[in-house]
């Protein structure tokens, strides 16, 4: 069954990599029509680099193959444009101008098109051109500087922050408001996404830590980056971790009346030295159990311990499965879209072969077999 929340919606996907195919993938899980538009010549460079990641991504979406930097198939995409609700793209400023298929041009073809630039710095700014990845991105919106133990250095995480949450979903949310407005007014718009931008706003806890203090914490002295020893990170008997977030004092409370502690209950729950002592206290009882024997003991106390599970150990979680986020598609997990909806069922989808769906795509546009075989032959899809 198709999910009849974006039934309709035709997306332009000239992304690649990781941050626009994601931020692709979830509006094709919501039911949009994704044509990924590729390069004739091995597509997105992911089918190669990544080609799990590329499957993972990629999945509900059809592709067509063409070569913009030839007049032919760019005449195609200002067809396809015609028809379409949205185009994605992720090139550095003015490429697509340079191409002759810029915002201004587009939008003279289709006043309703929602034009999002998916970038790294976004359209302005003196690093506007720049080439960067998610750790730069990262490294600039002081999200690095955060990462990693008090007194140790940065640590990059296996969590694409900036691609994913400050990049992919941020300009969903941009596609989307956008898309609702051009359907009241009948006018699209210009969606900018600068990854470092939609990274910095995400920074709430470090922002209100400025607010307070008139400057940012050293890396793992705030609140809730190690400041607190009722919200840190234990290690248990076999090596293993737990991660305690009794942040509030009744779960910490709770926390001591299940192991039967009540003299940490009087020790302070407060920063620095001041809760040393209950760190330290800690630090020896976790290591009293394994990891798997804390959550055993703790898992129905209410007091927000849990075991710090591998990516493999997560999918096995009884909640996970529960909720059917994780599914096996020849014998390899596949994740769905992780919104849940009263009336609405999800869409998956295969990962579709570069320019499996050029010619019904094309035939779509009024094109005949013979007007596509002149395309192919030139080179131009």
């Amino acid at each position: 069954m198709a999910n009849p929340l974006l039934s309709g919606i035709r997306v332009l996907d000239l992304t690649r990599l990781l941050p626009g195919p994601f931020c692709s993938f979830y509006l094709a899980q919501l039911g949009a029509e994704v044509i990924k538009l590729e390069e004739p010549q091995g597509g997105d460079y992911a089918r190669l680099l990544a080609p799990e990641l590329f499957t993972l991504v990629n999945r509900g979406k059809k592709s067509v193959t063409l070569d913009l930097r030839q007049p032919e198939a760019l005449a195609v995409l200002k067809k396809m444009v015609a028809q379409a609700d949205v185009l994605i793209e992720s090139f550095r400023p003015g490429v697509m101008d340079k191409l002759g298929c810029g915002y201004q041009e587009l939008k003279a073809i289709n006043p309703r098109l929602v034009y999002a630039a998916l970038t790294g710095y976004g359209q302005t700014g003196p690093y506007k051109d720049r080439a960067g990845h998610d750790m730069n991105y990262c490294a600039y919106a002081g999200l690095l500087d955060q990462t990693g133990a008090a007194d140790g250095a940065p640590v990059l995480s296996n969590f694409q922050s900036a691609d994913l949450a400050g990049g992919a979903l941020t300009c969903a949310l941009g596609i989307l408001a956008a898309v609702i407005g051009a359907r009241a007014s009948g006018q699209g718009s210009m969606v900018d996404v600068g990854m470092l931008d939609g990274t910095l706003a995400l920074q709430a806890l470090s922002l209100a830590t400025i607010r307070t203090l008139g400057e940012s914490r050293a890396r793992g002295s705030d609140m809730l980056s190690g400041a607190l020893a009722n919200y840190s990170i234990y290690t248990c008997a076999d090596g293993k971790h737990v991660a305690m977030a009794a942040l509030e004092p009744k779960f910490f409370f709770n926390f001591c009346k299940a192991v039967g502690r009540p003299d940490l209950a009087a020790m302070p729950l407060a920063p620095g030295p001041d809760g040393a002592a209950l760190r330290s206290a800690l630090e020896v009882l976790f290591k009293t159990r394994s990891r798997d024997e804390w959550e055993l003991l703790l898992a129905d106390r209410d007091c927000c311990i849990s075991g710090i599970y591998t990516p493999q150990e997560a999918l096995e979680n009884p909640q996970v499965k529960a909720r059917g986020l994780i599914r096996m598609e020849d014998g390899k997990p596949v994740a769905d879209l992780p919104i849940k909806f009263s009336d609405a069922p999800g869409v998956s989808g295969t990962c579709p072969a570069l320019g499996a769906d050029t010619s019904s795509v094309l035939a779509q546009l009024g094109m005949d077999q013979a007007a596509v075989a002149a395309l192919s032959a030139s080179g131009a899809i």
